[in-house]
């Protein structure tokens, strides 16, 4: 458990700004209370990013909510963005959502899992403003919703992508964290099944950065499994780095969040990809239409969620584009939910019940072991 040392003069600093914010913003009663419609132009977001929204995980909502910007023709002026607001620091969160209220902001979106708990709190203080946080599992019945994917989906397809591209047997994959995340472990074990149905000899090696965002931690876990042999990298992290790697030493790879091609053309197979604009599209109109609920929402391949990108037809082998738009459609009519029946560890347990699936909650919150064809790199 991280703990914050703050001190006195710190705190009587913060809490003079955040009185002078809560003394400049609007009169939030007067503009949305839970159950009304929200006049189109009087919607204003207010989005927190733990960085600079230029790659990966943040740039995917960003790029998200511009689409539903243009499909509501909301203005600029109408979203405020705050940027490399640590997810370590509850004061920065409180103090970065505070100043977009305090700019007019009815509705917060905070895409990262530590801004959780800050989110909860304000939205009781905060009862006319909507909060939206992904990735997380609290609401609450008025203000304040979550919402997420099935990533897992995707992995599963861009796996089928990486089993048959390998040459050497041997792929890697660069993951943020270790066994004992389980968002971070079930995509990857989809992955790694996606992997096995088309190629039941292939390993999948893992390197693990322990952090969402390092590039040069990214830059050398990848370096390490080219080393080791692999011939396609893959990976759950946030920048572009895994990608040059791979196309630097003649490989090929499999991208994140976003479509990375453009960084990597010449390795990048495809990418597994979110597209939060069909969430936020939903949010928005639910809330100007007066529908809006707290329901958490949990997309994925058939709502449009989750895809990958298109494959790159010059790396693409025979076969590669039939057997993954079968898969695809085997999940979205509900014949295969990647984590079906009885699955084998990698240290020789077993998971599940026969005829049974995994449900979204374990998958996301309750996965702490390997898939059989697995291994970890020191």
């Amino acid at each position: 458990m991280r703990k914050r040392i703050i001190t006195v003069s710190l705190l009587l600093l913060f809490a003079l700004l955040t009185a002078g914010l809560q003394g400049c913003s609007v009169d939030e009663a007067e503009v949305w209370s839970p159950g009304m419609p929200l006049d189109r132009s009087d919607v204003m977001i207010g989005i927190i990013f733990l960085d600079d929204a230029e790659s990966g995980w943040s740039l995917a909502h960003d790029l998200g909510l511009r689409e539903a910007q243009r499909e509501f023709g909301l203005s600029d002026g109408q979203i405020t963005r705050k940027f490399n607001v640590s997810e370590e620091n509850a004061g920065n969160i409180e103090y970065a959502i505070s100043e977009a209220i305090a700019e007019g902001a009815n509705i917060i979106i905070a895409p990262s899992w530590g801004f959780m708990d800050v989110c909860e709190q304000m939205s009781i203080e905060h009862p006319n403003v909507i909060f939206a946080h992904a990735s997380g599992y609290k609401s609450n019945d008025t203000n304040f919703t979550n919402y997420f994917g099935r990533m897992y989906q995707a992995r599963y397809l861009t796996g089928i992508a990486a089993g048959l591209k390998t040459q050497t047997g041997k792929i890697g994959f660069v993951a943020a964290q270790g066994i004992s995340n389980s968002e971070v472990t079930g995509w990857l074990n989809a992955f790694a099944m996606g992997v096995e149905s088309v190629n039941p000899d292939a390993r999948i090696y893992v390197s693990v950065t322990n952090s969402w965002f390092d590039p040069a931690g990214e830059r050398r876990a990848a370096q390490i499994l080219i080393d080791e042999g692999c011939d396609v990298i893959a990976q759950h992290c946030d920048t572009v780095e895994p990608q040059i790697a791979a196309e630097n030493a003649g490989v090929w790879g499999i991208g994140n969040n976003v479509d990375m091609s453009s960084a990597a053309p010449g390795a990048v197979l495809t990418s597994a990809v979110w597209n939060w604009g069909s969430y936020y599209k939903m949010l928005i109109g639910s809330i100007i239409d007066g529908s809006f609920t707290t329901e958490p929402h949990f997309g994925g391949l058939a709502d449009g969620m989750v895809n990958i990108a298109p494959i790159t037809p010059s790396l693409a082998t025979p076969g590669m584009a039939e057997a993954i738009e079968d898969a695809r459609a085997r999940i979205i009519n509900g014949n295969y939910n990647v984590f079906d029946g009885v699955m084998e560890t990698n240290d020789g347990r077993t998971f599940g019940q026969p005829g049974g699936t995994l449900s979204d909650d374990e998958i996301t919150g309750g996965m702490n072991w390997y898939y059989r064809n697995i291994a970890v790199l020191d």
